[in-house]
């Protein structure tokens, strides 16, 4: 695991950076995402964002992404009508899974709060309306500064929550939003085999 994950705080009023190494992650906040595609791994910050992951990794437990699937990929030739264009792609649980499975939605954990910012492969929950959460999330591709608090691709400039990053498995997630799509939806969707914590997570 390499980088450096920055966090931004407040110190006597003065804007400070605190970095925090992928190395201080523990390895039960690691999770794996077997997909159709390939194997993508990444890291939660439960610290940072501890509604968003708790809520994440509940669907994990239940394994109620398994046979879920990616189904949605935005990228530069399929947002003729958004002003502010994004990279990501987007899945979640089979979605004939009734809904009473599922988490009541939560409450935004905003960037501006978390510090855990929209970076090149970032994890972070879909939404409509502020606190809609559910149980689809995405996956940024590229640097994407609009999703953050006070970024302008939702008109409430509330932004989304960011809950944790890829820290292997990129190659799959671009191989991903590269498929062919009819819009913004993959012809052929890419399966979500099973997401698992990694092995002696808690």
């Amino acid at each position: 695991m390499t980088g450096i994950r920055v966090v931004m705080c407040l110190v006597f009023g003065v804007a400070a950076v605190v970095a925090v190494t992928p190395a201080s992650i523990a390895a039960q906040d690691l999770v794996e995402i077997r997909t159709s595609e390939g194997l993508i791994v990444a890291e939660v910050y439960p610290e940072q964002a501890p509604i968003t992951v708790t809520k994440f990794m509940d669907y994990v437990d239940d394994q109620l992404f398994d046979g879920g699937s990616f189904f949605r990929v935005v990228r530069s030739d399929n947002q003729p009508g958004d002003s502010v264009r994004i990279g990501v792609i987007q899945g979640g649980p089979d979605r004939a899974i009734s809904p009473e499975r599922y988490r009541p939605a939560i409450p935004l954990e905003r960037t501006r709060d978390t510090g855990l910012l929209h970076r090149d492969g970032t994890l972070s929950m879909a939404r409509a309306g502020p606190d809609t959460a559910r149980a689809q999330f995405f996956i940024c591709v590229g640097d994407q500064a609009s999703l953050d608090f006070g970024g302008a691709r939702n008109p409430d400039g509330q932004g989304f929550a960011a809950f944790g990053r890829v820290i292997e498995g990129m190659d799959v997630v671009r191989r991903i939003q590269e498929r062919a799509a009819d819009g913004q939806q993959l012809v052929d969707v890419v399966g979500i085999e099973s997401v698992r914590r990694l092995e002696g997570a808690r």
